[in-house]
């Protein structure tokens, strides 16, 4: 671990050093009509319309758990409530 502290700082100056010009694609370049373009921007597209079918859904069972759960809790009086007088029923 000691020897790990003293040859980061070295290792980190040594890539420093040594860098080279970077030689980007064709979609990070800027060449935006290029199918490798293309490709990426339906990527991006359909991994966006994924996440919002899934967030959906998500949302579309709490939806479902609610109103099962108001329909359990309705207006149906039970043994134990419809016994108790008017002001002592539970909220």
């Amino acid at each position: 671990m000691n020897m790990l502290r003293r040859c980061a700082p070295l290792a980190a100056a040594g890539m420093a050093a040594a860098s080279q010009p970077l030689l980007a694609c064709a979609t990070c370049f800027g060449q935006s009509d290029s199918g490798l373009a293309k490709g990426m921007n339906w990527g991006i597209l359909s991994l966006l319309v994924l996440v919002v079918f899934v967030l959906g859904g998500i949302s579309a069972f709490f939806i479902y758990l609610a109103k099962r759960a108001a329909m359990t809790c309705g207006d149906k009086p039970t043994t134990e409530t419809a016994a108790m007088p008017e002001t002592a029923k539970p909220i």
